[in-house]
């Protein structure tokens, strides 16, 4: 994997849930070059952390591997809902990591790209009854990656590449299909209005690169499931990476 990057884009690593891909992620820290990297919101699972604790020692490393990394590389936290209490700390470095709720990143093409975790953008985080619905997916969505997790244990017997339940149901639920694509069109309307040139979020674990209306929409993913990364090249494309 060529390593050599210009900027890196990272979200929803959910440190403190035990459906983080500690192991991955590690891995990838550890072979990553490149100038600057953003965290874009959901690296630390304060939802999660609230109602169980679970905070295994990798977990750990990959906080001390962030915090040394910034030693030598411009590194970005932009919070996200999950993580939304650092919200309240306004100005406050981890490290040498300053916390955000949004940023401005200069793409080397000159375009002006908004990054931010994209929760404002949802319209289930809007109301007190939306969020209510936002957390009980949120246990739906633990008890589906542990069902997911004893499919690709089995299919693991069998030599059989892992497999995403929650992509498969996101795919054919037409619900989710909806969800996804109102969201992507709302937050690219916003920022054509704005007059950025392109957005980066996180937030819905959907990585892709679209365009709408001359607005580049990129999701970064997660490190959950499909672990991957919207990377900046030194030539001045974005593209997305599977670890």
């Amino acid at each position: 994997m060529n390593t050599g990057y210009k900027s890196v884009f990272i979200s929803d690593l959910h440190l403190g849930s035990k459906h983080c891909n500690a192991e991955k992620l590690l891995k990838f820290l550890d072979g990553l070059e490149t100038e600057k990297l953003y965290l874009v919101g959901d690296i630390i699972d304060g939802w999660r952390l609230q109602k169980k604790w679970h905070w295994p020692n990798k977990h750990n490393i990959i906080l001390k591997k962030l915090i040394k990394l910034s030693k030598t590389t411009e590194v970005i936290y932009v919070t996200g809902n999950h993580d939304e209490f650092l919200r309240s700390f306004p100005n406050v470095l981890i490290g040498n990591i300053p916390i955000c709720n949004r940023i401005d990143h200069i793409g080397i093409d000159g375009k002006r790209y908004l990054v931010t975790h994209g929760d404002m953008f949802d319209h289930l985080m809007r109301t007190r009854s939306g969020r209510f619905a936002m957390h009980l997916g949120d246990i739906a969505y633990d008890s589906l990656i542990n069902l997911n997790r004893l499919i690709n244990n089995i299919r693991k017997i069998f030599n059989r590449e892992p497999w995403s339940l929650a992509k498969f149901l996101k795919k054919k639920a037409k619900a989710a299909v909806n969800y996804i694509g109102e969201f992507e069109k709302e937050i690219s309307g916003y920022c054509k209005k704005k007059g950025y040139d392109g957005i980066i979020v996180g937030h819905i674990h959907h990585a892709t690169i679209k365009n709408f209306d001359g607005v580049v929409y990129m999701n970064d993913g997660d490190w959950c499931e499909s672990c991957t990364a919207l990377v900046e090249t030194k030539a001045g494309t974005f593209e997305i990476i599977q670890y």
